[in-house]
This record gives C-alpha cells, sequence and structure tokens, in this order.
C-alpha cells in the first residue's frame, strides 16, 4: 500500500510541474534563492509586476499559499540543481 501512495505522491507532482511553464520555473528557482522580484526582474529582463504575476500563478497552479512553502515545493522537486 505504501508503494501505491508514493506513486500517487510522485504522479501529483509530476502533474503539478507539467502545469508549470518555462518562466515560471525560472521564476520558482530565483525565489528559492532568496531574490527579491525587482531583482529577479533585473535578471530576466521583466517588470516586477511580471515577476509578481509569475509568483501569483505558481501558488495558485500549485496550491500552495506562502513562500515557504513554495521554497519547500522547489527542493523537493530538485528544482534547485
Amino acid at each position: 500500500l505504501k508503494l501505491n501512495e508514493d506513486q500517487i505522491n510522485e504522479k501529483a507532482t509530476t502533474d503539478k510541474l507539467s502545469l508549470l511553464t518555462k518562466r515560471e520555473i525560472e521564476v520558482l528557482k530565483l525565489i528559492s534563492q532568496g531574490l527579491s522580484n525587482k531583482q529577479i526582474g533585473e535578471q530576466l529582463f521583466i517588470s516586477h509586476k511580471t515577476v509578481d504575476n509569475h509568483r501569483t500563478n505558481l501558488m495558485d497552479k500549485l496550491d500552495i499559499h506562502n513562500l515557504a512553502s513554495l521554497v519547500r515545493f522547489a527542493i523537493s522537486n530538485k528544482l534547485l540543481e
């Protein structure tokens, strides 16, 4: 039974990752490195408001409600390597 739960959790994570755009993943990685919206915008050549939109989209798509959980998601899915 444990194996099946692990498989279900892995599939759910894969499904969630497939919802994210390449840019959202880039933003997530930079958020996880502790950069501000302004710093992320400067690095990706987009406005800080666009970064905020990506952050909002990430949280909505992943059903995450705070930055700590967003960073935890990135770490647990090995997006920071």
